[in-house]
């Protein structure tokens, strides 16, 4: 498969249609189609169902869209670093932020780091820490902030913050009417619980009850930072995530999760045995320096 192939096939799944794909691509519409028929045939699959007036993407269509997005990506990015090493402290630095205090802890490098340089710019990419790694794998991006623990085998890290866990529950809960702006882990004991989806959080929980010779009762598990007060505000249960989940809500108390202060922390992360451009070398020296 050619590149220029390709970003053919990539237009014509994000139009869904020949006449506009090939408009956009400042070409005509036999030739587009013929090379996607052609593309089918190398594949040996069908990567569209075709209707009178627009195309759906098969199963296998939605998998090339998915991995045909990425080598674009990665190959703009290769143009990009390339380009760089030649013109000295230039070109785009590419990061994943996990959600939480990521970002807010991230910003102050990075405004300082383009004061320094201004030739560099940033590309910055969310998700959670799972989702980053995946990211780091593919080369999409070359460094990441993500929430420990991490796979030391895979990963070079070095903490640059740390969070407090709290408990966000409707304010009609009977815990959320005690007084104070802490709770107790073992208040949480036989609760429902609603926590974050990565596996190494839900293990480093478990841990956390086994220290108070109990388990925790976990209802729910969630990706998405962003939701947790909907569903503590609906009473589905106790969510138990970093402060900056908190979304201004006047259903939400939030209650800092005491004994032995229960934390989550922020590890600056690359992949081992993968040599990175000058700049992302230079930003990582950077970072250690200031964090």
């Amino acid at each position: 498969m050619e590149l220029r192939t390709l970003k053919y096939f990539v237009t014509v799944a994000e139009e869904l249609n020949i006449t506009r794909a090939a408009e956009k691509l400042c070409m005509s519409q036999p030739p587009l189609s013929s090379q996607m028929k052609l593309l089918e045939e190398e594949l040996e699959t069908t990567l569209f169902v075709r209707g009178k007036r627009h195309l759906q993407l098969t199963e296998s269509g939605r998998l090339l869209y998915r991995h045909a997005k990425e080598i674009l990506n990665l190959t703009e990015k290769t143009s990009s670093e390339i380009k760089s090493m030649s013109s000295g402290m230039n070109g785009t630095i590419s990061i994943g932020l996990v959600e939480g205090s990521a970002p807010n802890i991230a910003a102050s490098w990075i405004a300082a780091f383009m004061k320094k340089y201004p030739g560099i710019f940033f590309r910055i990419m969310d998700g959670n820490s799972d989702e980053l790694i995946e990211k780091l794998r593919s080369g999409l991006i070359n460094l990441a902030v993500i929430t420990s623990p991490c796979d030391q085998t895979l990963l070079n890290s070095f903490k640059v913050g740390q969070e407090k866990m709290h408990a966000f529950m409707n304010s009609e809960n009977p815990l959320a009417k005690k007084p104070g702006n802490t709770i107790r882990l073992s208040d949480l004991k036989d609760q429902p619980l609603i926590v974050p989806s990565r596996q190494a959080i839900v293990d480093m929980i478990f841990k956390w009850f086994k220290d108070i010779k109990t388990e925790p009762k976990i209802v729910c598990k969630m990706d998405n930072y962003l939701d947790v007060a909907a569903l503590a505000g609906k009473n589905v249960g106790i969510s138990l995530f970093p402060k900056t989940s908190y979304i201004l809500n006047p259903q939400i108390i939030t209650k800092e999760i005491t004994e032995s202060e229960r934390i989550i922390e922020y590890l600056f992360v690359w992949l081992k045995g993968k040599p990175l451009p000058l700049i992302d070398e230079t930003f990582i020296d950077y970072v250690k320096e200031n964090a």
